[in-house]
Order: structure tokens, then C-alpha cells, then sequence
């Protein structure tokens, strides 16, 4: 899912123009950024108004090989994501990790809104107004990987009886912990206090084997929080769309 075969032809020169088109993408959403903050400003909005900046994943551009997204990796797993307005002290920077499922219970607890008992996310206030509240300290991301795509009501394929599993990985401030099938297919241990771009995997490091049960247990709890209360994945209906990529 993160590799796609047009990739092998990059050449050097090809490889420079994907960047140059994915900075100037950069670029171009910070303009109208720029421009749907000055219309705040020009119709007197400002005030009571809660401005969310974030996006989808982001693409790897040439890291760990990749050109894609949809890895387990730092650069297709972290948006940017600010928050400005009503309810959020002076400017800064809160390290502790947070998640995308976050954002409905954190922007109904600024606009006074009630939200069910049963959501999964956190109520962000109290870190907008002091970024060294930690708060649950952890963001949990999935892939799947194998299988076809018969899970979304598509005709039998080729990729149907492939062993279809699925991929977690844990983030906290300083670790990045992934399983793959519950660790059968693999584990990865990233420490981002030494190792920003996640090059050492320190999974099977003997000195690591504490960090890695506490990561492990951290993130079985928080996978099956993920689930209903049956603990078994909701079958999509089949009128529901889904795109075809089994052969890309």
C-alpha cells in the first residue's frame, strides 16, 4: 500500500520535481491559509471563532524507499495540526502526542456542545491552555495489510485468500512502537530521542525488553478500546463506495 510500481522508473531528476511539486502543494495551502485568516480578521470573526489547521496523512517522499502512504512510519503517520481561538492560551508547542480522533470531543468542549458518553477521544482544552498538560500521552494509528479487498463488498480477487492482517503502531512522546499481526508478523522499536527518522529498529534489542512489554501492553489496551463491545470489526454494507486498487 505504501509502494507503487511507477516508482521504480524515478529517476534522480524526477525524484527532485516530486519534492519541488510536493513543497510548492506546501506552499499553495499556506497562501489560503493565509487568506481564510485575514477574511476573520477583515469581518471581525476573530474573536469567537476556533481555527482548526490539519490535513490527512502525509506522503513519503524517498523515505525507507517509500513514495507513498498508508506505512506505519513517522512521515505518513503525523499531520500538522494547530489549534487557534476562543478557549486556547498564548502560542506554544505540546510534545505529548495526540490523535485526529481527538478533535470532535475537543472542539464540542469549546463551543459548550454535549457529547455522548461513549467517544473514544480526548478533550483537548486543558493542553490548549497549558501545553505541559500530557493528557493520555500516546496516538494510536492502523494499516492493513493482505487480503484483497473483498471487506469492502467488491467482487471475489486474485488477493481474497492472501493472510489479511492488520498493522498498529503506538507513538508516544519519546517511543514509536508497532506490531504487524500482533507482533507475528514483525515488531518495530523506534527511539526518537536518538533516532528521528525511525533508521534503528531496536525491537529485538535485549536492553530495549522493558520498554518493549510496556509499549506492547499500552498498545493491545489501546486496540481493543478501538473495538465495539463485542471486540469485533463492524462489517461495511456493500452499497457502501469503495476504490479499486488491485492493480495500481
Amino acid at each position: 500500500m505504501s509502494y507503487k510500481k511507477e516508482q521504480d522508473k524515478l529517476t534522480d531528476d524526477l525524484r527532485r520535481q516530486a519534492r519541488q511539486a510536493y513543497y510548492a502543494s506546501v506552499s499553495f495551502m499556506d497562501a489560503q491559509t493565509g487568506r481564510v485568516l485575514a477574511a476573520l480578521d477583515r469581518l471581525g470573526l476573530r474573536d469567537n471563532t476556533i481555527v482548526v489547521f490539519t490535513s490527512d496523512h502525509g506522503y513519503h517522499l524517498g523515505e525507507h524507499g517509500l513514495w507513498q502512504k498508508q506505512s506505519l512510519f513517522e512521515e505518513s503517520t503525523r499531520v500538522p495540526l494547530i489549534v487557534a481561538g476562543p478557549g486556547v492560551t498564548k502560542p506554544g508547542v505540546a510534545v505529548s502526542p495526540v490523535g485526529l480522533i481527538d478533535l470532535y470531543p475537543t472542539l464540542a468542549g469549546l463551543c459548550g456542545v454535549k457529547t455522548p458518553v461513549n467517544l473514544q477521544g480526548q478533550n483537548l482544552a486543558p493542553t490548549l491552555q497549558d501545553v505541559s498538560v500530557e493528557g493520555r500521552g500516546w496516538a494510536l494509528t492502523q494499516v492493513v495489510r493482505g487480503g484483497g479487498f473483498k471487506r469492502f463488498g467488491a467482487s471475489p480477487s486474485v488477493g481474497d485468500n492472501v493472510h489479511r492482517f492488520f498493522g498498529y503502531s503506538l507513538r508516544t512522546d519519546r517511543w514509536r512502537y508497532t506490531e504487524w499481526d500482533e507482533g507475528k508478523e514483525g515488531r518495530e522499536l523506534y527511539d526518537h530521542k536518538a533516532d528521528t527518522k525511525e533508521i534503528t529498529n531496536l525491537a529485538d534489542d535485549p536492553s530495549e525488553a522493558a520498554v518493549v512489554a510496556e509499549l506492547s501492553a499500552k498498545l493491545h489496551e489501546a486496540v481493543k478500546a478501538s473495538f465495539p463491545a463485542d471486540g469485533k470489526t463492524p462489517e461495511l454494507r456493500p452499497e457502501m463506495w469503495a476504490p479499486n486498487l488491485t492493480n495500481p
